[in-house]
C-alpha cells in the first residue's frame, strides 16, 4: 500500500512544526524546504486547521504552528484523516462491488486483517515519536544556528545543537533562519574554539 503524496506532505508539515515549538512556521518556509508548491501546502495547512490540529495567524509576521499536543497526535489518525480511499480490494465497498467470488472468498477478511495490522503499527507512534527519532539517530549534537533579522542592525543569533537549541531560542521569532550542519561549528571556529564552547553553552 502506498500513502498518497497529500498524506506524505501532511506528515512532513506537522513534523516540521512539531520540531520547531517555539516559533511560527511560514508557507513559504515549507514550500522552499520540501520543493512543494505554495498551493498545495495551502489546502493540507487549511485541512489541518480545519480538524484542530493547527492554528494559523494571518498577516505580517504570522504563520503556522501546531494547536496539540505532538505526543497526542497519533501517525494512524494523521493518514486516516488525509487518504481517501482504503478500498483495497472491489468487495471492501459494497456498493459498487461487483465481483462474482464474493460469496466464497476468503481474501477480503485477509486484507481487512493486513489493514487492521497496518493502523495498529501507525498508531502505536505518536508526532512526539517521530520527532525523537531524530535525535535516537544520532543526529542530537548536530550544531544549529538560529539567525533573526540576519544582516541588519536588530540581527539576533542562537547557537546550540539539534538537542538542545528550542530551549535556548528563547525569544528569537520571525523572520529568522535556521542553519544546520558543521558549517556552524566552521563559522565559529574561525572566531576561536573558546567563542564556539561559549555560545553553545549558553
Amino acid at each position: 500500500m502506498r500513502l498518497a503524496e497529500y498524506t506524505d506532505y501532511t506528515l512532513r508539515v506537522l513534523m516540521y512544526c512539531a520540531a520547531r515549538p517555539q516559533q511560527l512556521v511560514t508557507i513559504s518556509e515549507l514550500a522552499e524546504r520540501h520543493g512543494v508548491s505554495r498551493n498545495h501546502l495551502m489546502k493540507i495547512v487549511t485541512d489541518l486547521g480545519r480538524q484542530g490540529v493547527l492554528e494559523t495567524t494571518r498577516g505580517r509576521g504570522g504563520g503556522l504552528r501546531l494547536l496539540k499536543d505532538p505526543a497526542r497526535i497519533r501517525i494512524g489518525d494523521v493518514v486516516r484523516a488525509s487518504e481517501t480511499d482504503f478500498r483495497l480490494v472491489e468487495c471492501f465497498d459494497p456498493g459498487t462491488n461487483q465481483c462474482t467470488l464474493t460469496p466464497s472468498c476468503r481474501l477480503k477478511g485477509l486484507f481487512r486483517g493486513a489493514l487492521g495490522a497496518y493502523f495498529k503499527e501507525l498508531d502505536s507512534m505518536t508526532l512526539a515519536d517521530i520527532v525523537a527519532a531524530f535525535l535516537e539517530a544520532g543526529k542530537g549534537a548536530l550544531p544549529v544556528a538560529i539567525v533573526q533579522n540576519a544582516t541588519l542592525p536588530a540581527q539576533k543569533e542562537v547557537i546550540g545543537t539539534v538537542a538542545d537549541i528550542l530551549s535556548k531560542a528563547g525569544d528569537i521569532g520571525s523572520p529568522a533562519i535556521i542553519v544546520l550542519g558543521e558549517v556552524v561549528r566552521q563559522r565559529l571556529d574561525l572566531a576561536g574554539p573558546v567563542l564556539y564552547e561559549a555560545l553553545v553553552a549558553r
